[in-house]
């Protein structure tokens, strides 16, 4: 025998069974754990979803974006009849409201496709990478350069929950300069050249 596995039960406590394992044997031992052989390859896999993340964040920040033109084209659009509202007596923070409310309207419909759409995609990744390297002819994930035969994907509720939260957050504040300008709009002003 020239070699001892030892498998934690947790991934991350592997260091901390690697040091109570050294502790028990004599110092002639060699003790490594997977952070140490492996860590340049959990590294990269860090620094990926760590991309992978900032790409998804642009990718909302544009969504977020497309909101507030959005409104903001509506508000130009409708600046006759929110002027005709603001003299029958709706207040600023009402005319505000109902665009925030447009733009969130707006979001959800764009936040539920999307989380629904991503876990779709996240439960059959298999099966769509399968019927992809069908229908080109070609193996996208070569075992010998990815080490891996398929492309592995676990849904965490935590990851869709934490984009569908950031998603909401900055439509939400995407929402709020369109309607505050639609709030300042004078009555009077728009009223004058009708």
């Amino acid at each position: 025998v020239d070699g001892l596995q030892v498998r934690a039960t947790d991934l991350h406590a592997a260091p901390l069974v690697m040091r109570a394992v050294r502790k028990q044997l004599p110092d002639e031992y060699t003790v490594n754990d997977w952070s140490q052989t492996q860590g340049s390859l959990f590294s990269a896999v860090r620094m990926e979803k760590v991309m992978v993340s900032l790409l998804l964040l642009s990718v909302v920040a544009v969504a977020a974006f497309n909101i507030v033109s959005t409104l903001v084209m509506s508000v130009t659009e409708k600046r006759r009849d929110i002027a005709v509202l603001r003299t029958l007596g709706a207040r600023p923070r009402g005319i505000m409201a109902i665009f925030v409310a447009h733009g969130l309207a707006l979001a959800m419909v764009g936040i539920s496709l999307g989380a629904l759409l991503g876990v779709v995609l996240a439960i059959n990744i298999a099966a769509i990478t399968s019927a992809v390297e069908k229908a080109l002819g070609l193996r996208l994930f070569d075992p010998a350069v990815y080490f891996i035969s398929e492309l592995p994907a676990r849904l965490m509720w935590s990851d869709v929950w934490t984009v569908v939260i950031a998603s909401f957050v900055l439509s939400l504040a995407a929402t709020v300069y369109p309607a505050w300008r639609a709030a300042r709009i004078a009555p009077a002003e728009v009223l004058r050249y009708e």
